[in-house]
């Protein structure tokens, strides 16, 4: 994508979605959950108010422009920097992506607005929804999601299941594990009797495999779980869990990336220097290039996790 939008970014590389146009329709962190394990940091507006965050019509307008100009990719994700579902119009959005195009709507929510009826009318015109389940009782999804205060744990796990009764696409669950927060068996049979009332299509199992921006990270206080101890708990689920692999794309069309474009994409998440190569078709080299240039003018940091070395952006304070 040449072309600097202000709502559409990417498509950026997605381990469930491959190459995937994101649509970001809530401001920066504003979400109605403050989950400990999050890329992105800590929620700067906690909130369970749904309005029209960002204007509609431009966010279709930008659509409308990259189908034309662009339009490759294996998903179109409602996601971003926030919960999609806190903006009041996102089912115009999911039902402007299937109506003009081939390329499938996908919806990234926590789920903890699905017990309302127009939020689930909304989402139903995803080809996708991927919700959220990583706790078992009211005090470990305090402790772990740290939801808005009037959020209550049945409400998430009811309306998960209401609308699993009446969406006709695909339900997907992620389960994020944590070492030592809720990744003991008891506790994580717990999680799966849950999943299994819902019904998804697909479970994956998914840990810290990018760096948290939480202060505590360096104390490795939100720790990943290793795949050898991950790979037994599959089995607890109904259907077995998938842990999330490695990212994949069916476009591997050489795609012309400028340094402006690599710092929007690790504005909106961290990335590994391989996970750029392979979004953007370039080589190597190329990509070390312009990582050095913005590591050299303090626009981004690096941070090695799991053995692997992931770049983010720098806050700009202002």
């Amino acid at each position: 994508m040449t072309k600097k939008y202000r709502y559409l970014f990417g498509p950026v590389p997605s381990r469930r979605f491959g190459r995937s146009l994101g649509v970001d329709l809530t401001p920066y962190k504003t979400c109605s959950l403050d989950c400990v394990f999050c890329q992105l940091g800590r929620t700067r507006h906690k909130t369970v108010v749904r309005r029209e965050y960002v204007p509609t019509a431009a966010v279709l307008a930008e659509l409308e422009e990259w189908l034309k100009s662009d339009g490759r990719a294996d998903y179109i994700t409602l996601s971003g920097s926030g919960e999609p579902t806190l903006h009041s119009r996102f089912g115009e959005v999911l039902e402007f992506i299937r109506k003009n195009s081939t390329i499938p709507g996908a919806l990234l929510t926590n789920g903890t607005l699905l017990n309302l009826l127009e939020v689930q009318d909304a989402a139903s015109h995803a080809s996708v929804v991927k919700t959220a389940l990583s706790a078992w009782d009211q005090g470990t999804y305090n402790w772990f999601n740290r939801p808005y205060p009037k959020l209550r744990f049945d409400d998430l796990v009811e309306g998960q299941k209401d609308f699993r009764a009446q969406f006709k696409g695909q339900l997907w669950l992620e389960v994020f594990l944590i070492n030592g927060m809720n990744t003991m068996v008891p506790d994580v049979q717990k999680i799966a009797a849950l999943a299994k009332e819902i019904g998804p299509d697909r479970i994956h199992l998914n840990t810290a495999i990018r760096p948290p921006a939480e202060d505590f990270v360096a104390a490795d206080f939100v720790a990943a779980l290793p795949k050898e101890r991950m790979e037994p708990l599959t089995r607890l689920f109904c259907p077995p869990a998938e842990i999330i692999g490695e990212y994949h794309s069916a476009y591997t069309t050489e795609t012309r990336a400028t340094q402006a474009m690599i710092l929007s994409l690790l504005q909106r998440r961290p990335c590994s220097a391989r996970q750029i190569a392979e979004i953007y078709g370039m080589h190597g080299n190329d990509v070390s290039k312009y990582l050095g240039k913005l590591m050299r003018s303090r626009k981004i940091k690096a941070e090695r996790r799991n053995a692997s070395l992931y770049y983010s952006a720098l806050k700009v304070e202002g």
